[in-house]
């Protein structure tokens, strides 16, 4: 039966207009390194992002990898703050009543993320949708490399909400939702937000609306 619903925020809750990785590693990620003689390249960055690289890896240029994350981590959040003053953050039009019509039902919601807590918490405050998950959860600075793909972040959720694998699914719209989702025993469904099909996902849903008419129909 099912009991809880673990979200990924970015992309599936909320997204960012013209946001461009490259551009914002060149206008605000690099200025701050170059502050703090980091010398670390954009693509070396990348793949500690998408998990080919362990959060660690810095340490290899004898840099603290703990406040490596955190230094990037400010620097997300003064963004992300920049970005909203601007107006370009914006929830997806189904978020709010899809997730009041799923708490209605009388499901666990968390939300996971590999932005930092701070930064979650911010963007889900911003649209007023922190009230429907009974917990929210980014990056562990206790233990960096526990982002998705791994299953850490889900798994902390899944004990948190005192709920087992098989009772829960996870909703996000990105290889590493479903491949933590998988690692954690948990059913994936994937929200095809952008051109992103995951052939692995249990299940594809092209927004909100449909996963709660999916849910509804699980249970029948």
């Amino acid at each position: 039966m099912l009991k809880a619903l673990i979200f990924d925020v970015d992309e599936t809750l909320v997204y960012y207009e013209s946001y461009d990785a490259r551009k914002w590693f060149d206008d605000y990620l690099e200025p701050a390194f170059q502050r703090h003689n980091i010398n670390v390249d954009f693509e070396t960055y990348r793949k500690m992002v998408r998990g080919t690289l362990p959060r660690s890896y810095v340490e290899k240029f004898g840099i603290d990898h703990v406040e490596f994350w955190k230094l990037v981590d400010n620097v997300n959040l003064e963004y992300r703050k920049k970005l909203a003053e601007e107006g370009k953050i914006k929830p997806f039009p189904d978020a709010a009543q899809a997730l009041n019509d799923l708490k209605f039902m009388g499901l666990k919601l968390a939300a996971v993320s590999n932005a930092s807590q701070d930064c979650t918490e911010f963007v889900l405050k911003l649209f007023n949708l922190r009230g429907y998950f009974d917990v929210v959860f980014g990056k562990d600075y206790s233990h960096l490399d526990g982002v998705k793909p791994n299953p850490y972040l889900i798994q902390k959720a899944l004990k948190t909400l005192d709920t087992k694998p098989q009772e829960a699914w996870v909703i996000g719209d990105s290889a590493l939702d479903v491949v933590a989702a998988h690692k954690a025993g948990c059913k994936a469904v994937q929200v095809l937000r952008f051109d992103n099909f995951c052939e692995e996902a249990d299940f594809h849903v092209k927004d909100l609306w449909e996963l709660v008419k999916l849910i509804k129909e699980s249970e029948e």
